[in-house]
């Protein structure tokens, strides 16, 4: 078995390395080169939640390639080569549809090289969700080295320096990606048979209601979250730093889910993340002008996305096996990041100018707070004793 599963590390932690880099430099920032070109706040909440509507359908379109054909690889590496050159798009306009076909195609396949690599990922590592933390982290390390350099360099250059800077984070990513190879007899039994099946489970479907619900409360948050501060006087380097503090929380997390995931179940890791998220959005919305508030908000990333991902993604990893994992990730991602993320960055954009950020943010809170419901309640018959 084990000559079976060498495990590249090497290789998967420099692939979360630079696409993760390339997240913490178009996550905290790309909104603010919107808005320096003119984009208003509804333009800007349609062309970001963009990344989350393709969320919805192209990770399930590549992952029935997948699971079929058990070619995780090549699809990885197709996915990366097309994410790198419909991103060189944003350099040929600045008008709202121009971006608005480019953001598309850059989502269609970014949105599919995730659910693939993570596939692969825990296909190396046996499924050993406590394995999973310490190769993750580097996507967390990539993410704070680019947020806080990216940050610092806009605090003396113009705005659009960061359409080049992100370039070379994705083309790392593809050439990383192309010595990537899918593990020895990797399982595809079970390709055959619909995941419907699965997924009309009560405790699933109580989950992955609950994972749409979390990201709807993070619509706000990776929408407005840096245009809310830099209203607020924030420089560009205290953005990158409040970004970061968040992400520096999330690598505890993970340098630790060994731990984590065998003194407690997925359900009570699920059950005290999304608690505190609820914490979180209230302290985001109505702490603004205190930092000690914000960076406490921010520590507390590493539950509402840290041990929050890993316990979801070790779940579904459980009831989607085989030739249906690749599916099953796509729908957590489809159903949770892509559709709960489209409608809680649309649902930002229309109420950022109306209600206010605070009451925004207080409505993430309360979405927050309906999942921590469901999954209390909702997943408890099949997590309650589940320990790895």
């Amino acid at each position: 078995m084990g000559a079976m599963r060498a495990v590249p590390t090497v290789r998967l932690a420099g692939i979360y390395f630079a696409y993760f880099a390339w997240i913490g430099a178009f996550g905290p920032y790309f909104s603010l080169y919107l808005q320096s070109i003119g984009q208003t706040a509804v333009e800007i909440g349609v062309l970001l939640s963009l990344m989350q509507f393709m969320r919805i359908f192209a990770p399930n379109l590549w992952a029935g390639i997948a699971d079929r054909r058990g070619r995780r690889a090549s699809l990885l590496r197709i996915a990366f080569a097309a994410s790198l050159v419909s991103y060189c798009g944003v350099f040929l306009t600045q008008s709202f549809w121009g971006l608005f076909a480019t953001l598309a195609l850059v989502a269609l396949f970014t949105s599919a090289a995730m659910p693939l690599f993570e596939t692969l990922v825990f296909a190396h590592l046996d499924d050993e969700i406590g394995r999973y933390g310490p190769i993750r982290v580097w996507g967390s390390v990539g993410f704070i080295v680019a947020v806080l350099g990216v940050g610092a360099i806009l605090d003396t250059q113009p705005i659009d320096t960061l359409l080049v800077l992100q370039l070379p984070m994705l083309a790392a990513s593809l050439l990383i990606a192309l010595g990537l190879r899918d593990p020895g007899a990797m399982a595809v039994h079970g390709a055959e048979r619909s995941v419907w099946p699965v997924l009309r489970r009560p405790e699933v479907a109580a989950l992955f209601s609950a994972c749409f619900l979390m990201s709807v409360a993070h619509g706000p948050l990776y929408t407005f979250f840096s245009i809310y501060l830099a209203d607020h006087g924030y420089s560009k380097s205290t953005i990158g730093w409040l970004w970061a503090i968040g992400v520096v929380a999330e690598i505890g997390v993970f340098l630790l889910a060994p731990r984590i995931f065998k003194r407690w179940s997925n359900r009570q890791v699920l059950v005290f993340s999304f608690a505190c998220a609820v914490v979180r959005f209230a302290l985001v919305g109505w702490g603004v002008d205190h930092l000690l508030l914000l960076a406490a908000a921010q520590i507390l990333h590493a539950a509402s996305f840290g041990s929050y991902h890993a316990a979801a993604l070790g779940q579904v990893n459980r009831w989607f096996e085989g030739g249906q994992r690749s599916r099953g990730q796509a729908l957590y991602l489809s159903l949770s990041f892509g559709a709960g993320g489209m409608l809680g960055g649309m649902g930002a954009g229309l109420a950022w100018d109306g209600a206010g950020p605070a009451w925004t943010f207080s409505a993430a809170a309360l979405c927050a707070a309906a999942g921590l419901v469901l999954v209390a309640w909702g997943v408890r018959s099949t997590t309650a004793a589940d320990k790895r």
